[in-house]
């Protein structure tokens, strides 16, 4: 007898807004253990699963939940675990709306099952256990390589490396290894105790990690294939900041995101005067731009005690690219949207501090490269708002320190490094992969990036630097 199809998922707790918008706490609770075997029954167990054809990484997703209902943790935590080394981060920031859920077939009648919030309740539940199964690393090849930057493709690729019998040492510019995890992800939406144990994790292989490394500076990607790396990653992201070039955007009390996110999150602003990190508490903040970085901002800019926030989009929400859980959570949180609106100006006060900004109304044309309607400005429709603070959260681009000091390293007009579809550059012995190769995007991309030039990286390591 066939069993009934449940058609709606298990709702996920989480803090009440009322509660959540004054404290840095995270906000989704997870699942219980009787919540997650609930939603892990509803998975109908395809035979040839479209959600796995949906995931960057190739999670064994059938796997891994199969054995949770089954309730054998730590066959569930092996599954998973063999494709992607960080699923505590997955299961909280990864985009499986519009990936390994959009592929669901429970998806065609009803609600697709909840895949990103059953990684995260059995990484959360390996990580709560003293010891756990291990996946298997292969027999030492002797060959090293060295991963610059500890951002997720970083990351995924130190670990796949390692578990091929590869030794491994990653390089990081900052004093704690994360990279856009720890530096730019608020602690609301990912707890830097998970990053910390899931770096952990990957030193567990057998990696090397050295912080406070900055490569172009204090040694070259061609000093470090000179001294003994048989083999180079760069996953240094796009950690540069790109700004409107308005009048005024010099002004006191305007920050890049990447600066006001580093401040309140890497250098715990938000735990002054614990940690002495100066950061401006406005009272009345705008936030320019419609992605998840500016959700970000904007729900921390509330949490440091703002009165009003307001997210500034030149576009209307459906062509927000910002996840639609983010959305909903800053409008919980009655954050104001300022829909088809775009600053033209910023205005100081006698002490050079911001105090107003000239926006103009838009309106939507035909569509652009991206997809989305081209925003164009309605004349006369230019007005001056107050404001104390100002973020800007329209995007970034790589530093152009590693490419300026390897002139063999090809880059396009966007600054990003050229690579082809194995994350091979055009400096033979170097591949690289994530937000460095492909402009800002998701965690989830860059792992998948950095996972495609491991596999290349273990053939070129196994046939002593030559190509079968």
């Amino acid at each position: 007898m066939s069993r009934k199809i449940d058609l709606n998922r298990v709702d996920m707790p989480k803090q009440p807004p009322e509660e959540r918008k004054y404290n840095f706490q995270e906000v989704a609770l997870g699942y219980s253990g009787q919540q997650a075997e609930e939603e892990a029954n509803r998975c109908i167990q395809c035979k040839k699963p479209k959600c796995v054809e949906g995931c960057p990484v190739g999670v064994e997703i059938p796997a891994f939940v199969r054995a949770l209902r089954e309730q054998d943790m730590n066959e569930a935590v092996v599954a998973l675990k063999r494709k992607n080394s960080l699923p505590g981060i997955c299961g909280r920031v990864c985009p499986q709306e519009v990936q390994c859920e959009s592929r669901c077939v429970l998806g065609k009648k009803g609600a697709p099952v909840a895949i990103g919030r059953l990684e995260r309740y059995v990484a959360d539940w390996e990580r709560a256990q003293e010891k756990c199964p291990r996946c298997e690393i292969g027999a030492p090849t002797g060959k090293r390589a060295a991963i610059v930057g500890s951002g997720p493709s970083g990351l995924t690729c130190a670990a796949d490396l390692a578990r091929m019998g590869h030794k491994v040492t990653i390089f990081e510019a900052l004093h704690e290894a994360g990279g856009v995890l720890v530096y730019g992800i608020p602690e609301f939406r990912l707890p830097k105790a998970i990053v910390k144990a899931e770096v952990d994790y990957i030193r567990s292989l057998g990696v090397d990690l050295v912080l406070d490394a900055v490569v172009g500076r204090l040694m070259g990607v061609k000093e470090l294939l000179e001294t003994g790396y048989d083999a180079v990653f760069l996953g240094i992201g796009a950690g540069a900041p790109r700004f409107l070039n308005v009048p005024g955007e010099n002004l006191g009390g305007i920050y890049s995101a990447n600066e006001y996110l580093t401040r309140v999150n890497l250098m715990k602003a938000y735990k002054f005067p614990e940690y002495d990190t100066p950061i401006k508490k406005g009272k009345k903040v705008a936030v320019v731009g419609g992605g998840n970085v500016a959700m970000d901002a904007a729900r921390c800019a509330l949490r440091l005690g703002a009165d009003e926030v307001h997210v500034v989009y030149r576009r209307s929400r459906e062509e927000m690219p910002a996840r639609l859980e983010e959305v909903e959570n800053a409008m919980e949180e009655d954050i104001t949207f300022d829909f088809l609106t775009n600053p033209t100006q910023f205005i100081g006060d006698e002490h050079g501090m911001v105090k107003a900004m000239e926006v103009v109304e838009m309106e939507l044309g035909e569509p652009d490269a991206s997809g989305r309607r081209s925003p164009r400005t309605k004349k006369g429709s230019e007005h001056i708002v107050g404001v104390d603070t100002v973020i800007i959260a329209v995007g970034t681009i790589p530093n152009p320190l590693i490419a300026s000091s390897t002139p063999e390293l090809k880059t396009t007009k966007w600054g990003t490094l050229v690579v082809d579809e194995r994350g091979r550059t055009s400096m033979e012995g170097v591949w690289a992969g994530g937000d460095i190769t492909t402009g800002g995007a998701t965690v989830i991309s860059a792992m998948g990036a950095g996972k495609t030039a491991a596999r290349d990286m273990d053939e070129w390591l196994k046939n002593d630097g030559k190509w079968n």
